[in-house]
């Protein structure tokens, strides 16, 4: 008997709703969470600097190539898939459409390509080769998610831009005309091509420069079709958040959840890899994918232990993840119907690239 995961949901939200965010824009303060009090680590930057200066790491990068596979994009999108490019880089195949969330394309995640935190693997699809988009949608403005050069590049080739508010301003300065830009406060949605984009809350902050912290609104996203709901998180600490999300616009089929470039001196803008399960549980989430790791060394952690540490969880909840690696295409109608209702797993490529003298986070939860 086939089991389907795959259900529309007809919730709406108000796009006239305002927000605690509109209000605060309104009068030109900064954009704030939900939560008071939310700490982002600027207040630590003397000993977080010390920390990276000082202290060793073990894996922070692969010391082999890590596998990808090379993308042959057709002209036309498909129905539904997803391929996981880079970091929280991805490609959606929605209504016979191409959608790209949070394009970076560049080598380095920073302010100049000369300094900076450079992609760890090889890209599966280079600038040059990415079709004609019917959007780019952008959770907020961090350099590792809104990419100045990959957004010039591709303008041409993009007929919308749906971003959260304030980044409207960044893409204008970019060269991308206002008509092209759509700039949504939370619970905001928009609808094109048969796709509903609802920018939801997420606990993090924005700011490109020392002097713009919170000027633009950051978010998470549902992404909603007549036959699959998704949620892409960007970037966030874990908050009650999620459940309401969950309440208001799921259950959702597949969750794109950050998971990695966490510690516990920034706990309140990046989740442990236990806590994303847990907001994916949160916001009803059927199926996983981890994003936000393997490309970059951005924190202190192994750059494989968030897939090992939330994939050792996912076991003991019984919550189906999967791990492609870069480039693979899932089909999001296999994520639907599945014999006996039990999840075809990707391979958990990145066990092949454990150092000997590592043991598997599965292995010491359970005490094996």
């Amino acid at each position: 008997m086939l089991k389907s995961i795959c259900l529309p949901n007809n919730k709406v939200v108000n796009q006239s709703v305002t927000t605690q965010n509109f209000a605060q824009q309104q009068r030109s303060g900064p954009f704030l969470n939900e939560a008071a009090g939310v700490e982002s680590g600027e207040g630590k930057i003397g000993a977080i600097l010390w920390r990276y200066l000082t202290q060793k790491v073990a894996d922070k990068t692969p010391a082999t190539a890590l596998p990808v596979q090379k993308m042959q994009l057709a002209a036309t999108a498909g129905a539904g898939a997803v391929s996981k490019i880079s970091h929280s880089t991805l490609l959606l195949e929605l209504n016979q459409h191409y959608w790209l969330l949070d394009p970076v394309f560049s080598n380095r995640v920073s302010p100049s390509q000369l300094f900076g935190p450079a992609r760890f693997h090889e890209l599966p699809l280079e600038l040059e080769q990415v079709p004609e988009l019917a959007g780019i949608i952008i959770s907020h403005d961090h350099y590792d998610h809104l990419d100045k050069h990959s957004i010039q590049a591709l303008e041409s080739r993009t007929a919308l831009f749906i971003v959260p508010l304030g980044v409207d301003r960044h893409l204008r300065r970019f060269g991308v005309p206002a008509h092209k830009i759509v700039a949504l406060d939370w619970w905001q949605q928009h609808q094109v091509k048969g796709v509903t984009f609802t920018a939801a809350p997420s606990q993090h902050f924005s700011g490109r420069s020392l002097f713009d912290k919170n000027q633009t609104l950051w978010a998470s996203w549902a992404i909603q079709t007549e036959s699959h709901n998704l949620y892409f998180s960007g970037d966030s600490g874990y908050f009650p958040g999620f459940a309401e999300i969950g309440r208001r616009l799921g259950p959702f089929d597949l969750t794109f959840i950050e998971t990695g470039a966490y510690d516990d001196m920034w706990a309140d803008i990046h989740m442990q890899p236990e806590q994303s399960l847990r907001a994916h549980l949160d916001l009803q989430g059927k199926v996983l994918i981890p994003i936000h790791n393997s490309s970059f060394d951005l924190a202190m952690h192994p750059w494989y232990e968030p897939l090992e540490r939330l994939t050792a969880a996912a076991h003991v909840y019984q919550v189906p993840v999967l791990t492609p690696i870069f480039g693979e295409r899932v089909l999001l109608q296999s994520l639907c119907s599945v014999p006996g209702g039990q999840l075809q797993l990707t391979q958990q490529w990145w066990r092949n690239l454990l150092p000997a003298d590592r043991a598997l986070a599965e292995d010491v939860l359970l005490g094996q």
